[in-house]
């Protein structure tokens, strides 16, 4: 889009997500340092709050204790499950670039080929107290179920506030969490690495640790994100790269729309929730099929193919 076509309204989006980018680097910059501490304490806060946690018999990354939002279960989930990994590619196809609602496309990045059991590797950094995970999550989920299939997704929110109290953008937001999710397919290999839960911790002002990354993924996020480089991090087999929101996390309601709302609003292609998570659904299918020799067709469509000139 020209400068001259260019809306207030455009302008207006765009200096929110700004602001959202701005926020997420500092809490990203928060959560490095506390990981190069080492401090006991942590480490007596993450073990304590597992064992709160097996005792009470929930999830890691549960927050009903926070009151927030319950998520779906039993044949509800199931059934938010399939429509979420079921999007009819004439609905993806409709929707193409997202009309405006997508802010960031995946940027071209060069390096050794990122592979992994053989097969291209998609590397996803993110934490569940991440309202820009959160909103990723959907658009992943869609796309990667085009080349493979997910087993284990469960529901969990986005945070209200970190353990010192203070507020978090786009607070409760409904997402997935990959903690227990696994991916299987003939095309790629999809590595989820949640790093922190979404249950404040107040020993440290922050969260609680969940998964470390390995080194040689730190290495990956350190070269070519920065030090202090944001979440959510993808890396696309070393070819591309996202880095931080793709679109306003807010347009999924900060707690205000169901997962089977959004789900079912993912279905159609005139709705917001559509044009934004379908948007960038598109564009990392896009990013995917150029790790895979733009295979397979049913997902590597001509309108995705399109738009890998945009990236």
């Amino acid at each position: 889009m020209g400068k001259a076509s260019r809306t207030k309204v455009d302008v207006n989006r765009r200096e929110k997500i700004a602001a959202q980018r701005q926020a997420a680097r500092r809490a990203e910059q928060r959560k490095r340092i506390l990981l190069a501490t080492g401090s006991i304490i942590v480490v007596a806060a993450v073990v304590l709050t597992f064992v709160i946690i097996k005792l009470n018999g929930k999830p890691a990354g549960s927050t009903s204790a926070q009151g927030l939002s319950n998520g779906p279960v039993g044949t509800a989930l199931a059934s938010v499950v399939h429509d979420v990994t079921t999007v009819p590619v004439s609905t993806s196809d409709a929707v193409g670039d997202g009309g405006g609602a997508v802010t960031a496309k995946p940027t071209s990045i060069k390096g050794t080929a990122l592979t992994a059991n053989g097969k291209p590797e998609m590397l996803y950094i993110g934490a569940e107290y991440c309202p820009y995970c959160g909103a990723e999550r959907w658009a992943m989920i869609v796309a990667l179920s085009r080349f493979g299939t997910f087993t284990g997704l469960s529901t969990v929110h986005s945070a209200v506030a970190n353990g010192a109290g203070n507020a978090e953008p786009d607070p409760d937001t409904p997402t997935w969490t990959f903690l227990h999710a696994t991916y299987s397919g003939p095309y790629l290999t999809f590595t989820p690495v949640e790093e922190f839960t979404n249950i404040p911790d107040a020993s440290n002002g922050e969260y609680t640790l969940l998964q470390t990354p390995t080194a040689a993924q730190q290495a990956i996020v350190t070269k070519y994100a920065g030090a202090q480089g944001s979440i959510p991090f993808i890396d696309f087999g070393n070819k591309y790269m996202i880095e931080g929101a793709s679109y306003d996390a807010g347009v999924l309601g900060q707690g205000k729309l169901s997962w089977a709302t959004i789900a079912s609003d993912l279905h159609n292609a005139n709705s917001p929730v559509a044009k934004a998570v379908l948007g960038v659904a598109n564009y990392i299918t896009a990013a995917i099929c150029e790790m895979t020799g733009n295979q397979p067709a049913s997902a590597c469509t001509p309108t995705v193919k399109s738009l890998q000139s945009q990236i």
